[in-house]
């Protein structure tokens, strides 16, 4: 039986939470505070493109690469600082994620960077995830694509249903959790820092 799946992150009140000052992102363009993991052709104009300007109005720093790219910048370049750069991650699942390459080259990234990760299934079920092997990836490739679909199966995320799901309601409570979670990595970070300076 498919569980339901929801935000272990979600909060109660609904509403957009706004960062504490010691949460504030960094005034640094180059910095991202959220990387979000999207397949474009499906959800860049929709659910993405909503939550990276959500996300931006409350003072945050996306990443979004349609929105955080120029013409001219080289793919990987950006990704991969991206990536390693951020706090968090927002992977958005969409019935095509898999076929994209860049899309299963970032995922991979986000777990081998072990970054804390939040799924929403956006019209897809974490069992319907699968690899489609065209012929043009490596045995490697493969394996490693397959180990971080895998693994995020495992995480609780949010799913939504576009044919009867309350896209407000949705969209309040997507931000809400990213910014819940994004506020307890920082506390992590913060500990664990502490516990060094205090250990050494």
């Amino acid at each position: 039986m498919q569980r339901t799946l929801i935000s272990k992150c979600l909060t109660s009140t609904g509403r957009f939470l706004r960062p504490a000052t010691h949460f504030l992102p960094s005034n640094s363009k180059s910095t991202s505070d959220i990387f979000i993991n999207h397949r474009g052709t499906d959800t860049k104009r929709t659910i993405a493109g909503l939550l990276y300007h959500h996300l931006s109005g409350l003072g945050y720093h996306p990443f979004l690469d349609s929105k955080s790219m120029k013409p001219g910048d080289n793919l990987f370049k950006k990704i991969v600082p991206g990536i390693q750069n951020c706090k968090i991650g927002v992977a958005i699942f969409s019935q095509r994620y898999c076929e994209s390459y860049f899309c299963l080259h970032e995922l991979a990234l986000m777990m081998e960077f072990k970054k804390k990760i939040l799924p929403i299934f956006w019209d897809v079920k974490p069992s319907e995830l699968r690899i489609v092997d065209n012929g043009s990836y490596s045995t490697k490739e493969i394996e490693r694509f397959q180990k971080a679909i895998d693994e995020v199966k495992d995480i609780v995320g949010i799913t939504f249903d576009t044919s009867n799901g309350d896209w407000s309601e949705f969209l309040s409570s997507a931000t809400d959790s990213i910014v819940q979670c994004l506020h307890e990595t920082e506390e992590d970070n913060e500990r664990h820092l502490k516990h060094k300076i205090t250990k050494y």
